[in-house]
């Protein structure tokens, strides 16, 4: 894995002097975030269940066996990191995966762990 671009440093005794280059702490900080998001089975169940489409929190409800609050509450934690978002029909809401890399990092879950 030689194209490695968080780990990468030009000289390692350059960077033993001047200290780690913020862009590629700043790119490990919003990976840790991204990851840690998705480091929760729940979370990862309604994001499994999003790829297909737009789901209510009902709809997931029914899905996950899980009750509403428990539901909303993994929701609120996936729209705070950035990875769902809402829309809002009449009194219902509707959630959607809204960061592609989500949907890349479920594609590559899926194939490790999932497949037959």
């Amino acid at each position: 894995m030689k194209d490695l671009h968080c780990g990468a440093a030009a000289d390692p005794g350059d960077m033993a002097a001047s200290g780690p280059d913020r862009s590629v702490t700043a790119g490990v900080a919003e990976a840790a975030g991204f990851l840690r998001a998705l480091a929760h089975e729940g979370r990862m169940m309604i994001l499994f269940h999003l790829v297909s489409g737009e789901r209510t929190v009902g709809e997931l409800e029914g899905l996950l066996g899980r009750p509403q609050a428990a539901v909303s509450q993994q929701l609120a934690r996936l729209r705070a990191a950035g990875l769902v978002t809402c829309r809002s029909d009449g009194p219902v809401r509707c959630y959607r995966v809204a960061d592609p890399r989500a949907m890349e990092m479920l594609g590559l879950i899926d194939r490790q762990f999932c497949a037959s």
